[in-house]
This record gives C-alpha cells, structure tokens and sequence, in this order.
C-alpha cells in the first residue's frame, strides 16, 4: 500500500467529537471542583516508588544480600524503573503530575535519573506519538525494524511469521536498547524516525551527555566496582530485562491488538481519514480497567484512551472520566475498545502479530 512522507494534516469537523469530549469532561471537574493535576494519592506514590528504587539500589551495591535475594532485588528494581516511568516522568512530562510548574519538571526529569533522555522522549512520545497514532511513518512506536511488522502497510519478511512467539525477547531488550542505542540515534541523526528534531540548544546538548555519564557511572562504573563485574553483569541484565519488558507490553497493549487500527493519509491531500478525537479512539485501546492494583502500578495508563484524549489529566481521574467517554462513544456511534482483563489483551496482542506475520 502507498502510504504519503511526510507530516500528515487532521481533517477539520464542524460537529467537533474533540470540542464535545472536553465540554463534557471539563463540566466534571467543574461540577466537582476538583482539578485535572495529580493529588495527594499521586504524590505520595511518587515519593514510595523512588524511595523504594533508591534503597533497593544501595542495598544491592553497599550490603551484597545473598544471592537469591539480590535476584528478587533486582526483578523488583526492574519493576520500579518501569513504575516511576509510568507514575511519575510520564505524569510529569504531559504536566498533569502538579498545578506547580516545577513540580511536573522535576517529576518529567525523574526518567533521566533512570538514564534515558528528556528531551528525547518529549518529542517522541508527547509531539510525535500522541499526535499521529499509529500512522506508519510517522509514530516511532510502531517503527521496530525489520524484526516485527507492527502496521499493515510495513514490509512483511518471513521471519515475522513467528513474531508472536518471539516478540518476548525483543521486548525484554526495550530498556537497554533505548539507553544505549535510540537516544543516540536520534542524537546523532538529528531525526526521530522520519521526523527532524526539533533544535537543540547548549543546555540540551550539555545535558544529554552529562546524563549519559551519570547513567554510565552510577549503572556501570560504581556497581563494578562494589560488587564485581559478574556480580554486576547478572544484575544489570536481570532489572534492565524485566523493565524493558514492563514497559513494552503495556504500550503495546494500549495500539497494536486485534481491533485498532493503522490508518492512512490520504495520497492528494495527505489528510487522514477521522478527526483528532475519533483517531485517538480508532488507534487506542484500554485493559483491565476494573483491576486497581495494575491501574495503580501502570499509572492509569490501562485507561489509554482517555490518556490520549486527555493528556493533560492526571491518570489519577482517568477511572471516572472514563465513563464520559464510553457515553459520547455511544451517541457518535464509535467502538469504545477495550479488553476486561490483562490476559485477554495479551491473547489480542498475540493474535495481532500473528496476523502481521501472515498477511499482507
């Protein structure tokens, strides 16, 4: 299938589903005169899960538990570099974590303490991502390479034939892949996917590599020289594994399952098919949105489609705007998709990919 380059236009509406969705979700905040930002709750789970990283990471480095029990540790460190990222920097970065500025830019900054790159990720995620859903060319979420077909209009190669049964490996690779390999791409490259970095000044570019050396000094360097290089090599794969898997199965359950769709400029006018609001709902799905404890470890982001309508509300309220939304579905006659439980998503994730890898 053609598909256009470039940055591709959204079709203007006169009945706007967007301008509706927000009069009816602001009405709630009026009504209850509560604010869209984080509360007490967000906060205090902010402080418990940096808390816990930073005393799980001095006990690995400066007591050296026994053997099984710095495993656990680090499965559980592993656990909190995900957590953090989803609670607190992605809150943080969309400045729904705090009404204070500087509250949201310390959390948003919170995921260069873990090594990865601000500015980096807020033109990937919050520019690119959350603008054009699933548009191939575009959305770097969707962009694996060659080693899985994640839209329709990509190149199908043999091997994706088993890309449902392989997909776990790659996934565990996420964290270690974006520290050390996509952050320098996009720097050195200028580009995110097919996309110009938006320039950079001196601070940036002072600061990109001043948090790389502080990555690889206190994740590399000072472990080494503590606990031992295999020491250090074991526990390194083990907490950058099970992040890099946490991180990719829960974004990749929000776009890419059986019922989302992949949609495509048009070739004269490269303008998409839907509006703004109808797109995020086509491109988007929620899980297990009745399951606190994974609503409360993923940061709401199980509700993703009121994330991508409203990013700029804490995850924390997400729950009870959901409901507006799944009403203003129905009146529009649109597929409010989601899956009741994690599982089920799974199993749609999986069938999707083995669709990818069959068919063109």
């Amino acid at each position: 299938m053609a598909i256009n380059s470039g940055i591709p236009k959204f079709p203007s509406s006169i009945n706007s589903l967007h301008l509706e969705l927000r009069k009816r979700v602001q009405q709630y905040f009026d009504d209850n005169n509560i604010s869209i930002t984080g509360n007490i709750n967000l906060f205090s789970k902010a402080i418990l899960l940096v808390t816990a990283f930073l005393a799980i990471y001095i006990h690995l480095l400066l007591f050296t538990p026994v053997w099984y029990w710095a495993v656990l540790e680090c499965v559980i460190l592993g656990g909190l570099i995900a957590a953090i990222g989803f609670n607190v920097m992605h809150d943080g970065s969309h400045g729904s974590f705090s009404k204070r500025k500087w509250q949201n830019k310390l959390a948003a900054y919170s995921v260069n303490m873990l090594g990865a790159n601000h500015f980096m990720w807020n033109m990937k995620h919050n520019m690119i991502h959350h603008s054009f859903t699933n548009v191939d060319g575009v959305d770097d979420d969707i962009e694996v390479g060659f080693l899985m077909r994640m839209a329709p209009t990509q190149k199908r190669y043999k091997l994706h034939k088993f890309q449902h049964l392989y997909f776990w490996v790659l996934y565990m690779m996420l964290y270690v892949f974006w520290i050390f390999f996509s952050d320098y791409h996009k720097y050195f490259t200028q580009r995110i996917g097919e996309v110009p970095l938006k320039k950079m000044t001196t601070k940036d570019h002072i600061a990109f590599w001043a948090i790389k050396v502080y990555h690889g000094f206190v994740f590399i360097v000072l472990p080494i020289l503590l606990v031992g290089w295999l020491y250090w090599l074991v526990g390194f794969l083990i907490f950058t594994l099970v992040a890099g898997f946490i991180l990719s199965i829960v974004f990749q359950l929000a776009h890419t399952v059986e019922h989302t769709e992949f949609p495509v400029a048009s070739l004269d006018e490269n303008k998409l098919p839907d509006e703004f609001a109808a797109h995020q709902l086509k491109t988007t799905a929620n899980f297990a949105t009745k399951n606190k404890l994974i609503s409360w470890l993923v940061g709401g982001l199980n509700f993703q489609i009121e994330h991508h309508l409203f990013p700029k509300i804490s995850h924390v309220h997400y729950p009870a705007i959901s409901e507006i939304v799944r009403n203003v579905c129905k009146e529009y006659k649109l597929q409010y998709i989601e899956y009741p439980t994690m599982r089920k998503a799974i199993g749609a994730h999986v069938r999707f990919l083995r669709q990818m890898g069959k068919y063109d």
